[in-house]
């Protein structure tokens, strides 16, 4: 009888624990200021017609769930392939911002555009959404510095310079990267003003796909510090997409920061292998040739789960970061809704507060996440404006 009181009472002390831990993290997520840097909702869901004002049993991101997720400041993404929008990449650049402010119109009690740090700072004290604008393809601004400035007037605050295709005056990682490094172009003249024309103008210069001479090149320009708003550490999962340590050190050199991926495939090197795996075994093998994305979206969704990285990896990856560039340096660019994998556990925006109980359960102090998950980004943002 007394050992079972014992056992009961251990039990419910247990619980307690738990419970308490619980709404320690939850309360602590909730006063940190919360910062996403990257996510393609625009493009893959509003523009499909899909009204993320409502909660959503598609894709990651809509309203309800940002706000479940006790995200302060969302980076919308601004897309366009240069391939289908070549002639008319700028008006498609418009169109999407002309979408998101239709979404904004509508809900504008619950989140409203943030053109500058002192304006997120209000709308965070409203209880409001910051959205800010990031445009991911230099293509867009057409080779025009005129429209790069346009853009930046309708709250563009960073440029992606390339996407996974070389420019007129950048080039990108996935195209240069395997080249021999006398053959890579980087920056061209033009390029080079266009950088020196976004530090005049306050607009982060975002360099997640550029190629590693774009990315010394601009380092060699920029006299502000830099955005790579959302890749991962190269030694860990080498990808042309991720930096490796020399990058880093000048990242770091630059006070520049780094956003944190979710993409499995940019996280773990075995994520195509194990889907495959998991596909073959599961529908046999196909006769004709498939894709691992294709075979990820053929899954089941308990073998998406058993595809997806485990969330361990994704803290690997942070503290690496931490390692190298130090914890002033770090941050989150999901790339929610650009991405069809993602850690588990981190299925949606609404998840966000495990990642944060995922920091201090790893040791990181509140004030260090609290950098990761927002400040970081918020202080290269106005250290550009200045």
């Amino acid at each position: 009888m007394k050992k079972t009181l014992i056992l009961n009472f251990l039990a419910m002390c247990s619980f307690v624990y738990m419970a308490k831990a619980q709404e320690d993290y939850k309360k602590i997520h909730k006063d940190l200021l919360v910062v996403d840097g990257h996510n393609d909702v625009i493009i893959s869901s509003i523009l499909d017609g899909h009204d993320i004002s409502n909660r959503l049993t598609t894709g990651h991101t809509d309203i309800p769930r940002l706000i479940e997720g006790g995200v302060d400041v969302q980076v919308f993404a601004v897309w366009s392939d240069d391939k289908k929008w070549k002639k008319n990449a700028f008006k498609h650049a418009n169109d999407q911002i002309d979408a998101l402010e239709k979404v904004i119109k509508k809900n504008k009690d619950k989140i409203a555009i943030a053109k500058n740090v002192d304006q997120i700072y209000r709308l965070q004290k409203q209880g409001k959404i910051a959205a800010v604008i990031g445009i991911e393809g230099g293509n867009m601004i057409e080779e025009s510095i005129p429209n790069l400035v346009k853009l930046h007037k309708r709250g563009a605050k960073y440029l992606t310079l390339t996407w996974n295709y070389n420019l007129s005056w950048a080039t990108a990682a996935s195209v240069e990267d395997s080249k021999p490094a006398a053959e890579q172009m980087g920056l061209s003249d033009q390029g080079k003003a266009i950088i020196r024309k976004m530090n005049e103008l306050g607009m982060l210069v975002d360099l997640s796909h550029a190629s590693k001479k774009t990315f010394y090149d601009v380092l060699e320009v920029s006299t502000k510090p830099v955005l790579v708003s959302h890749s991962n550490a190269a030694a860990l999962t080498p990808h042309s997409r991720n930096l490796d340590d020399a990058q880093l050190a000048a990242l770091k050199k630059n006070g520049g920061v780094i956003g944190v991926n979710f993409y499995s495939g940019f996280l773990d090197t075995a994520f195509e292998s194990r889907i495959h795996e998991l596909y073959d075994n599961h529908f046999g093998k196909p006769t004709e040739t498939l894709s691992a994305s294709r075979k990820y979206h053929k899954l089941p969704k308990e073998l998406k789960f058993q595809a997806d990285v485990k969330l361990d990896l994704l803290l690997h990856h942070i503290d690496y970061l931490v390692s190298k560039v130090g914890i002033n340096h770090v941050a989150i660019g999901s790339d929610y809704d650009g991405i069809e994998s993602t850690p588990q556990y981190l299925e949606d925006v609404s998840k966000f507060p495990i990642l944060t109980k995922s920091l201090l359960e790893r040791g990181y102090k509140k004030e260090d996440i609290a950098k990761i998950m927002g400040l970081n980004f918020l202080r290269i943002m106005k250290e550009n404006e200045k």
